[in-house]
């Protein structure tokens, strides 16, 4: 048991030290920082302006800690989750807008509904089947991109190094069962600010 348990550890750090490791860690959603096109500065950047934003969406209400996610890419500002009112929408729309560096905001929050199981494990599904099919296409980075899936209408974030992984991303997605529409809010390493060299 002794030796299993050692054995476990070991190989745990062997591998980890083999996987590159993200913006949020070895398992988080974030763009790997070995394949993101930003610059460091960028990226800095970027993770400053989410935390900032984050923080002041927080002060004006704590349930939006749950019900609201951001994500900031080459100073362009993404909003997905769900709101009581239009009123609130507008309100979260305004406050990316005043964060400092925001070049673009881009709100896909949505007014809440009653709550549908069905439909939210469709839209867990459709997320799901899109997440393996570009993670398992070799021309597509798959750790540069974030899905969210609502109302089987699928929104992808993220950095493509080609205008043809762009593409093929967002053909991955229309090809699934079920979606009726794909949002995509993809960034060409070309349009950043600045690249690395």
């Amino acid at each position: 048991m002794k030796f299993k348990f050692i054995l476990f550890i070991l190989l745990s750090v062997i591998l980890s030290s083999c996987v590159g490791v993200s913006s949020k860690g070895i398992f988080g959603t974030g763009v790997s920082v070995a394949l993101d096109p930003r610059t460091l500065g960028t990226q800095m950047d970027d993770s400053i302006m989410q935390k900032n934003l984050a923080a002041r969406i927080l002060v004006k209400d704590k349930r939006y800690l749950l019900s609201v996610k951001s994500k900031v890419l080459d100073g362009r500002i993404f909003l997905t989750g769900k709101v009581e009112g239009l009123e609130e929408k507008l309100l979260l729309t305004k406050l990316a807008w005043e964060t400092k560096g925001a070049r673009s905001v881009r709100n896909d929050i949505k007014i809440k509904e009653e709550f549908n199981f069905k439909r939210s494990a469709k839209d867990i599904l459709i997320t799901s089947q899109l997440r393996t099919a570009i993670i398992l296409n070799k021309n597509i980075k798959a750790t540069n991109y974030e899905i969210d899936t609502y109302k089987k209408k699928i929104y992808v974030y993220g950095i493509a190094l080609t205008s043809e992984e762009k593409d093929l991303v967002i053909s991955e997605a229309k090809e699934i069962l079920d979606v009726d529409d794909v949002i995509a809010s993809i960034i060409l390493v070309e349009d950043l600010r600045i690249q690395k060299e």
